[in-house]
């Protein structure tokens, strides 16, 4: 019978002190080379050891900060439907408030950013015309769930209060809200979830391990005339969130 890997061995011994309350949830492990030199491995083995817990929510990485017990967590549900987007507001928040949890986000927006092949497609414009570009982190209850990057185009905004997703007295709004104060009127939503393994990137902000699954989701607001004015990639991992499509039916 082979042996069992490395890394699998020392997961199992994380795992049994955690149980045994060596470490309580919200404790930082010790760092990864005191560790490494404890069980006499070296440093990618116990970086091995510690993914494998995270991607089972017993650890959770903190990029700059080290890798601690992970606080016990539900998933996230996140309902899409059409009633998110008529209630007014940032869809996420009101998503949040529906499970009693306070949705809240980070944000960097960049202006003037040239649209890549894939952005320019989804929005009918022409690769390399002028965009703005916001990257969001969301978080439930202070802790991150989603990450989204959303591009608009910058011409359609340009000289409005509006050109900033998270500047100016509609900042937070929602797309919706935010594009009807300049006369343009979104009137339907396209999403097309795929499956995706997380970058390193995206897994730190998330603190979830590197490769760990997730779905995508390629969001385009369209208006009545089938013109796109938004589109955006929602990144849910399977860790901490699950996706729920509600259909209206009507008789």
């Amino acid at each position: 019978m082979r042996e069992q890997p490395l890394y699998l061995r020392i997961a199992d011994v994380l795992q049994r002190r955690i149980a045994n309350q060596e470490w309580s949830p919200g404790d930082r492990l010790p760092p990864r080379a005191e560790l490494a030199r404890e069980f006499g491995v070296g440093d990618n083995v116990v970086r091995a050891a510690q993914e494998l817990l995270i991607s089972q929510g017993i650890l959770e990485g903190r990029a700059g900060s080290g890798t601690y017990v992970a606080e016990p967590r539900q998933r996230v549900r996140m309902v899409r439907a059409r009633c998110r987007e008529e209630r007014g507001g940032s869809p996420f928040a009101g998503d949040m408030a529906s499970l009693g949890k306070r949705g809240s986000w980070d944000s960097q927006t960049e202006v003037k950013v040239p649209a890549p092949v894939d952005i320019a497609t989804r929005l009918g414009i022409n690769e390399g015309e002028a965009c703005v570009r916001t990257r969001y982190e969301y978080l439930a209850d202070g802790k991150p769930v989603q990450l989204s990057t959303s591009w608009e185009q910058y011409s359609l905004t340009a000289g409005t209060i509006v050109v900033l997703p998270e500047g100016g007295p509609l900042a937070g709004t929602g797309v919706v809200e935010r594009m009807a104060e300049i006369g343009v009127t979104v009137s339907r939503a396209v999403e097309l979830p795929e499956p995706c393994l997380l970058n390193d990137e995206q897994a730190a902000l998330l603190g979830v391990a590197r490769g760990a699954l997730a779905t995508t989701i390629k969001r385009t607001y369209y208006t009545d005339d089938g013109r796109a004015v938004e589109t955006a990639d929602i990144v849910i991992p399977a860790a901490l969130g699950e996706i729920a499509y509600e259909v209206q039916i009507r008789t």
